[in-house]
């Protein structure tokens, strides 16, 4: 079995349904609604993968934002999501893997999807964020500075990998040391803004 199999939809709908979550603060993260509220325009498209609980999507959405899609391999996110927020359209939320998505974002905001990857789907991950972006479109969004040492979710990583994992396909306009993260994971954060050219 490889990584992509171990950590497929199965993996993630046991983990939902036995309350293993721990990834989840409760409410959207201060680093990205701090971004959000720079946004003017609220009809972009925006796409949450891996979005679990979504709280950034409901603070969007209820701060106006029209366009806004949620996508995740277990289905017992998306409906815990959609009951507590029964006006978002249930036509933007997506039962999918991320690689398996056809689309085009705006932006995509990143938030505890990519450590919860395997690790040999980073490159791919790459891949597939650019290809979902439209031109100038934005990958923003925060990862973690800091090694875990786990066989299983979160996977971390450093400023120098992703450096070099992005840096192929994107320009990178902002990837470092996040200033505002929450208190529990401050100081293990990084903040990344980048455009797909």
């Amino acid at each position: 079995m490889n990584g992509a199999e171990m950590l497929g939809e199965a993996y993630w709908e046991e983990r939902w349904q036995n309350s293993q979550t721990g990834w989840d603060i409760g409410y959207a993260s201060t680093p990205l609604v701090e971004y959000f509220k720079l946004l003017e325009d609220k009809s972009i498209k925006i796409l949450i993968p891996g979005c679990g609980n979504a709280y950034e999507g409901e603070y969007l959405h209820a701060n106006g934002f029209t366009n806004v899609y949620l996508g995740d391999m277990a289905k017992s996110a998306l409906d815990g999501f959609s009951k507590r927020n029964p006006s978002f359209s249930k036509e933007h939320l997506i039962h999918s893997n991320f690689f398996d998505l056809e689309n085009s974002f705006d932006l995509i905001v990143e938030q505890t999807f990519f450590c919860a990857l395997d690790p040999n789907l980073r490159s791919a991950y790459v891949e597939k964020a650019f290809d979902l972006l439209k031109e100038s479109g934005i990958l923003m969004g925060v990862l973690f500075d800091k090694d875990f040492g786990n066989p299983t979710p979160p996977f971390g990583g450093d400023i120098e990998e992703y450096l070099g994992l992005f840096q192929r396909k994107f320009l990178i306009r902002t990837l470092e040391k996040c200033r505002n993260s929450i208190k529990p994971r401050q100081g293990s954060e990084i903040f990344i803004e980048m455009m797909r050219g």
